[in-house]
């Protein structure tokens, strides 16, 4: 019996890679066009904290909904996040899936094991976008509960400007890039290719961990500059793809960090 009948050619796996990048490609460009239209829309305040139970679709889904002044926004915000998050993330992390597409192109469920790859590594950052989504609801309700610090809310967004420019110096950033900055040798320790679908979701969501362990204080700025802010997220998924992928990009962190503690010291120093 052939060994190899019923795998790829290697003129065929070939052809695959070709058809995998576009596609990929044409899924992050679709997050950003999405975003943008998102942005103007007369939903687009749904990506925000604003009062949902003032008027529209999602106020009524508010009143009608079992506790919809806390499902309903996040519900929307879960969405919106893993959206921003595809636009964003997932350019930084084309290295991972090129690799696992590569390893896996002969498996008949090659497509299937992407997939769940993908699902796996958007899970942890919904999960994360999640946990923001409550810190902000939360402190933006003690702002509302306490008017002395509602007038120094700009506070608030200064020392989320500074605790992003100090993580830029802290070891778990390094030990976490590290990890994402070889993603072949990622893939090489942590695939097993017993349990497929398993261990492809989690190996998807251990390397999510590590980029949310290196980028979570960069995406924290979102918070900071507007979560509807197209040209902040431009920016930033730059920045967070030139850290990972670029072979240089290791020495922009503290440059970064510098720039962004100096932003915080400017920002008191305005409001002083």
């Amino acid at each position: 019996m052939n060994p190899t009948a019923g795998q790829p050619t290697a003129s065929a796996s070939s052809r695959h890679v070709q058809v995998f990048l576009p596609v990929l490609a044409a899924l992050i460009a679709l997050a950003w066009v999405s975003l943008w239209a998102l942005g103007r829309s007369p939903y687009a305040r749904y990506v925000d904290h604003g009062d949902w139970s003032a008027s529209g679709p999602a106020a009524f889904l508010c009143r009608v909904v079992p506790a919809g002044d806390v499902v309903v926004p996040a519900l929307f915000y879960a969405l919106a996040w893993v959206l921003m998050t595809t636009a964003m993330m997932l350019p930084t992390t084309l290295p991972l899936f090129v690799a696992f597409d590569r390893l896996t192109a002969q498996r008949e469920d090659h497509g299937r094991l992407l997939v769940l790859l993908g699902m796996g590594y958007t899970t942890v950052w919904a999960a994360f976008g999640l946990l923001a989504h409550a810190l902000h609801a939360g402190v933006l309700s003690l702002l509302a509960s306490v008017p002395t610090l509602a007038w120094h809310g700009w506070l608030i967004g200064a020392g989320t400007i500074a605790l992003a420019g100090a993580f830029q110096f802290s070891k778990l950033k390094y030990r976490c890039l590290d990890k994402c900055r070889t993603p072949l040798s990622f893939v090489m320790q942590h695939w097993r290719g017993h349990a497929q679908s398993r261990h492809a979701f989690a190996l998807g969501a251990h390397h999510g961990l590590f980029c949310v362990g290196c980028c979570w204080a960069l995406m924290l700025l979102m918070f900071a500059v507007g979560t509807g802010s197209l040209g902040w997220m431009l920016v930033l998924a730059a920045v967070m793809a030139i850290e990972k992928n670029a072979r240089w990009g290791r020495r922009l962190s503290m440059p970064l960090g510098v720039a962004l503690l100096s932003w915080a010291v400017a920002l008191v120093a305005t409001h002083a």
